[in-house]
């Protein structure tokens, strides 16, 4: 019949076991799962969910988790009146676990174990217990005291998880736990008390010890079986029954252990501990005459388990998760936390931040990008405060308005330096000048914006020619820096702009205007000039 127990529980194992391994992981790539997969939400937790995702609320809903289903197979034994064999065979366990938070999960549990007992030394306690204990037969004589306690127990078991809340560690592959439980336990306990259908020769007159070293000395010298015949005492008629077998109201406590293989499966080292309010299920509730008390029997199951996780779109049971996973992430690694927009300190609101702005510029007062005052003309007034915003360099200096003074062109042939009127400075207007920073050859996003409005007028002036007059020759370096900046001028034209080099003459190295700006007029109509100029100190050529 055992042999048919193991065969049975071995084939359950197996099957269980190829049916996890099999199954797909359903948890995230992350350490527990992923707090954004509404796969593993069941329906009722989505609105919460919902909130999560759209930053409302600051809790991820909890995810649906996977059932454990646990076999397990140990030795039983009962703590009372009789010394106990340490193993007991056929005991066995199923289980069904159920995670309700990360700490906490609820078991319902069947065990059936086989407790057996020995006593090394002789008694006669059983006189107290009258016809009803099974040794009354042998009228007084000593006895050693043995049972066999078939037990059934049916139990809800609450279990605690003590750390797989982590602080310095994501998971870990072992989960130590406490359970505490209430059930129903019956038991059905024998005695070897015949040899055959006789008394075994116990007692001190046929010259037999009354201890002995071991229990194969009692067995070898008594002559004991391993049959366990006799119905040892009970309290069927003072208690309650089921299947015609003592009823008892029992509580467990315990702890395990258990040890991660996948996230399917896992074994698992367990010791719980069984207090009854009985004290014959080692078939004995008196030791000796001397020792008339009744107290209550307890049992222990230790077992050794194959656990398996079960169930589909669901995570790991939470007792495997450490719930920091996700906040950590967060911390680390933000994916789902709602950061505030960075707020940049702008003192005088001329859009660059303080940490870059140059100069606290006036309200509304326009400004580069390192929030200096714009002064498109060079004149020294900036754009915010300059009446005249493009005043040619021959007009200058300028008044506090940035306003020029312009020399006067005689109007007729009467008047001394008077000219014919140049038709190209009235189609093209007033050209800017372009301004250039310290000693740098470079054109500014400003400059370039001028210098785009003057390529436009040149387009619909198809005849018309500018001439480009940078300032300063006093040493080498102001002459190639003269011709550095008509140079960058007249290339941002050509090649920028499409314009034309020969619509343009050369004029650098000139007197009379600021070193730091490049003159732009229209030509006269018979006026001549160089197109190409070479570079008067190629060994000091700059291009920034």
């Amino acid at each position: 019949m055992a042999s048919k127990k193991y065969s049975f529980l071995a084939g359950v194992l197996c099957l269980l076991t190829s049916y996890s391994f099999a199954q797909t992981p359903t948890t995230g790539s992350i350490g527990a799962y992923d707090p954004a997969d509404s796969s593993v939400i069941s329906s009722r937790r989505m609105p919460q969910h919902t909130e999560f995702m759209n930053g409302t609320y600051n809790y991820p809903a909890k995810p649906r988790n996977m059932w454990e289903i646990g076999l397990k197979v140990g030795a039983m034994q009962v703590n009372g009146d009789v010394d106990a064999k340490f193993f007991g065979f056929p005991s066995f366990g199923i289980h069904f676990r159920k995670a309700f938070g990360y700490l906490f999960s609820a078991r319902l549990e069947y065990v059936y174990g086989t407790a057996k007992g020995q006593n090394w030394q002789s008694s006669t306690g059983y006189t107290s217990a009258g016809a009803r204990n099974p040794w009354s037969a042998y009228g007084g004589q000593p006895v050693f005291y043995n049972y066999q306690a078939k037990i059934q127990d049916l139990s809800l078991e609450g279990l605690f998880s003590l750390n797989n809340i982590m602080f310095h560690k994501s998971r870990t592959k072992w989960n130590v736990y406490a359970l505490v439980g209430v059930g129903a336990s019956v038991y059905d306990t024998k005695v070897n008390a015949k040899n055959g259908t006789g008394n075994y020769a116990f007692g001190t007159a046929l010259g037999i010890p009354q201890t002995y070293e071991n229990r194969k000395d009692i067995k070898d010298a008594q002559g004991l079986d391993d049959d366990y015949e006799t119905a040892a005492e009970n309290n069927e008629d003072r208690k309650a029954t089921l299947f015609d077998k003592t009823l008892n109201p029992v509580l467990h406590f315990g702890g395990g252990i258990a040890y991660k293989l996948s996230n399917k499966v896992n074994l698992a080292l367990e010791d719980r501990v069984t207090i009854t309010k009985d004290d014959l299920y080692d078939g004995q509730q008196w030791a000796e005459q001397k020792d008339l008390t009744r107290d209550h029997d307890t049992y222990n199951f230790l077992s050794l388990g194959l656990n398996i996780n079960i169930g589909k779109n669901a995570v790991e049971p939470l007792w495997w998760i450490n719930p920091l996973d996700y906040a950590y992430q967060e911390i680390r690694k933000p994916r789902l936390m709602i950061l505030p927009k960075p707020v940049l300190p702008d003192a005088d609101g001329d859009g660059i931040t303080d940490q870059f702005d140059q100069e606290q510029t006036p309200q509304g007062s326009p400004v580069d990008s390192h929030g200096v005052s714009l002064d498109t003309d060079g004149d020294g007034v900036p754009d915010s405060r300059d009446k005249e915003k493009i005043t040619p360099t021959a007009c200058q200096p300028v008044d506090a308005d940035g306003v020029g003074k312009c020399p006067v062109i005689c109007p007729d042939s009467t008047c001394p330096g008077w000219r014919p009127v140049n038709a190209c400075e009235t189609s093209l207007g007033t050209l800017p000048s372009i301004t250039f920073s310290g000693n740098g050859v470079s054109l500014s996003t400003d400059a370039q914006g001028l210098l785009a409005s003057v390529a436009a007028r040149l387009r619909n002036s198809p005849e018309c020619r500018i001439v480009v007059t940078g300032y300063c020759a006093s040493s080498k370096s102001e002459q190639q820096r003269s011709w550095d900046r008509v140079n960058a001028v007249i290339n941002y034209m050509v090649e920028k702009e499409g314009i034309s080099q020969d619509r343009f003459f050369w004029n650098y190295g000139q007197e009379g205007g600021d070193c730091n700006t490049v003159d732009l007029r229209a030509a006269a109509q018979d006026e001549q000039g160089q197109t190409t100029v070479p570079a008067p100190h190629p060994n000091l050529r700059r291009s920034k």
